[in-house]
């Protein structure tokens, strides 16, 4: 398996455009995003989903969760920063819907 390349700025911007919600993150080349869920319960049954799905893709994000929210980074670390990979765990994850 060859390793992902990082994205170019302009390349990130572009990616940016085709993604709903998601963010550069502060201070790191990665990607962002918040969700907000009814309750617990509901989070933490979107964050089995995502596992499974990013489990099959062999590509986890990091996030954490507190109470209804989950916060999602995308980075590919052993690329050191945010390449196409992120960019399809980040359409897989909103095509999954919330």
């Amino acid at each position: 398996m060859t390793r992902p390349k990082r994205l170019s700025p302009e390349a990130q911007a572009e990616a940016l455009a085709t993604l709903t919600g998601w963010k550069l993150a502060q201070g790191r080349e990665a990607i962002a995003k918040r969700f907000v869920f009814r309750d617990f319960s509901e989070a933490f049954g979107w964050m089995a989903r995502v596992a499974m799905l990013a489990e099959a893709m062999n590509h986890h994000p990091e996030w954490s969760n507190v109470y209804r929210t989950v916060d999602v980074v995308l980075a590919t670390h052993d690329a050191g920063g945010l390449t196409e990979l992120d960019v399809r765990l980040a359409k897989a994850i909103d095509a999954l819907g919330q």
